[in-house]
């Protein structure tokens, strides 16, 4: 294989005459992409983009992948440009695959071209269905309900061809696997042999050819190849809010979780391209979704190991990748390791010195781990940066700034923040957005305290389940305060009674990390029966349930010291009450998904 040097940028026609190896070479480019070579791979891939449908799909997919680092319409524009002609090309190629192997095979009867041909056609399909799954996130994006339908349409054929040739390789190792064992070919096997070859006539072809067996190297490259997409939707489709998730299987798409996380995993120890990105979705599958969710019915702590092992892994293929970088901090705040997980943080914001978004991510892991360690300037600093630079949801950014920066004491700043708050408000189906703009028009009062912004800096910190991250110092300090390192308890000073709930809420949170069971029962207790501070925090009664009902299951014995009428069964109940007696509270659909886990996990056998 060439080296990406020995060619001069854009030097097509030398691209074209070069014997390499595409699959080496797109797998390299990714490599170098993950490395922080951004320009350097997107180089690549436009120098050989001609050469090959794979090498013209990495340059579409670093052309989409900076889309939606940007957000930038015209580089979003560029993006769907590239995918579409990108799909064209395969669309174009695998019609001409067909008709020049059929006059092979009348001329010369060439079997093995046979075999490599089949594999040509469905790593055409392949990419065809990752281009459409691009195009739907690109039209998603837009927000607009053409752009869902045809998203949504679009998505729809993508998974049909996913299936397809995800069945139809594996039966191809399945027939591979046999031959290389010498056993008879089971009828399964054969049948789809008898219908491959009638989609694919051979008049020249006498009947005791047979077409040469494909390597299993090239199967294997090609099965990861489609377990990225294939296992992608399945642990996207699982993580559906119950409710949906109905009408979304009634359209075709399932939802196994496991079965997601086998692809993926197969995915990222294959030799394809979308291998490291394979092994970016686990990670982010373990570090962010999982935890945050908690989709295996437990605390923040499930799937760190998976995660340790996999960075463990790769440190030696991406050891100044800031990706890496970053998802080795979200494991070290996951193990409240937050000093540790700073550093790390800070050190992929320099590597990630030329990818602003990237620098966007770590910025708001720095401002929450600032958070946690209750260090209000730290991440009012984060903040307010993110405010200024990023596209995403200028809203959010402005609402954590506000809140921080009455966290330092600066009141009058942080009622200033809290009217841009309002300005910056647009997307009135974003749920964070929505809720950042009620919280902030109530705190931008004449009124406002230095306590009643803590107090929304630790809600926010409960909402985002990061108060496990917290240590037992900084959870004690929230509610008793620590004179000898000056600091105040903000929960006991919050005296405004529409913010009683809310309170009792946090402190039952706070106490249940603390596993102080008893206050913890008692705190979500009364949580559950405030009325009065229904109307500002309508989340508060149906999170509470569920909080009372999750202690109550994990810890049988509480029911035992509190109360002779609450037991494990009534805390299921107390979880199934705060799904089906509450609608129409913010982050509903988030404390669905919880709900929906949990309950599985106690019919399960675990605890949630």
């Amino acid at each position: 294989m060439a080296a990406p040097a020995d060619t001069a940028p854009g030097s097509q026609e030398e691209a074209k005459t070069e014997p390499i190896n595409d699959a080496e070479l797109a797998l390299e480019g990714i490599n170098m992409l993950l490395n922080n070579g951004f320009r350097e791979s997107d180089e690549l891939f436009r120098t050989y983009r001609n050469h090959s449908p794979l090498m013209s799909f990495g340059a579409s997919f670093v052309s989409f992948l900076n889309a939606m680092m940007t957000f930038e319409e015209e580089k979003m524009q560029m993006a769907s440009e590239d995918l579409k002609a990108t799909e064209k090309l395969c669309e174009a190629e695998n019609a001409g695959v067909l008709k020049t192997l059929k006059n092979k095979i009348k001329r010369s009867g060439d079997a093995h071209r046979s075999g490599a041909a089949a594999l040509d056609r469905l790593q055409r399909q392949i990419i065809i269905a990752d281009c459409q799954v691009y195009l739907a996130v690109l039209s998603f994006i837009k927000q607009e309900l053409s752009s869902y339908i045809k998203g949504g349409w679009t998505l729809r054929k993508a998974w049909k061809m996913y299936n397809k040739c995800y069945s139809d390789i594996t039966h191809l190792q399945e027939g591979s696997r046999i031959r290389a064992s010498g056993q008879p070919s089971p009828s399964r096997s054969a049948s789809f042999d008898r219908s491959r070859q009638s989609r694919s006539p051979s008049p020249g072809r006498s009947p005791s050819q047979k077409a040469d067996p494909v390597s299993p190297e090239a199967l294997d490259r090609l099965k990861g190849s489609v377990s990225f997409g294939y296992g992608l939707f399945h642990l996207c489709i699982s993580m559906v809010p119950p409710h949906l998730l109905k009408i979304v299987n009634l359209l075709g798409f399932p939802g196994d979780r496991l079965q997601g996380l086998s692809a993926l995993t197969c995915a990222s120890e294959s030799k394809d391209m979308k291998a490291p990105l394979a092994t970016l979705a686990l990670l982010w599958y373990h570090t962010v979704v999982q935890p945050f969710f908690a989709l295996d019915g437990t605390d923040t702590r499930g799937g760190l190991e998976e995660a340790k092992s996999i960075l463990q892994k790769r440190e030696a293929v991406y050891p100044n990748s800031s990706l890496f970088r970053f998802f080795k901090g979200r494991v070290q705040r996951l193990e409240c390791q937050i000093s540790s997980a700073l550093t790390s943080f800070h050190d992929a914001l320099n590597l990630a010195s030329d990818q602003r978004e990237i620098q966007h991510v770590c910025l708001y892991e720095i401002g929450w781990c600032s958070m946690i360690e209750l260090d209000y300037r730290g991440a009012f600093r984060a903040f307010e940066r993110l405010r200024r630079e990023s596209r995403w949801s200028q809203c959010y950014y402005a609402y954590l700034t506000g809140v921080c920066q009455g966290a330092t004491g600066d009141l009058q700043g942080a009622v200033s923040v809290f009217k841009d708050v309002l300005r910056l408000f647009k997307r009135r189906t974003n749920q964070i957005e929505l809720f950042s703009m009620k919280r902030a028009e109530k705190l931008r009062s004449s009124s406002l305290t230095k306590d009643l912004c803590v107090l929304s800096v630790i809600e926010i910190l409960y909402l985002w389940k990061a108060l496990a991250n917290c240590s037992a110092e900084t959870l004690q300090a929230m509610t008793r305060g620590n004179s000898a390192a000056g600091t105040f308890a903000p929960l006991q000073g919050v005296e405004d009674a529409s913010c009683a709930g809310l309170k009792y809420l946090l402190l039952g949170a706070i106490n249940k990390c603390l596993h102080n069971v008893k206050d913890a029962v008692q705190y979500f207790q009364l949580a559950a029966s405030d009325e009065v501070g229904r109307l500002s925090n309508s989340y508060v009664q149906p999170y509470s349930c569920y909080e009372l009902g999750c202690v109550l299951v994990s810890n049988p014995e509480a029911s035992l010291a509190f109360e002779c009428c609450l037991s494990v069964g009534k805390g299921k109940t107390l979880m199934i009450q705060a799904k089906e007696d509450y609608a129409g509270y913010d982050f509903e659909n988030r404390l669905h998904v919880r709900i929906h886990s949990a309950l599985a996990s106690i019919k399960a056998g675990a605890q949630p």
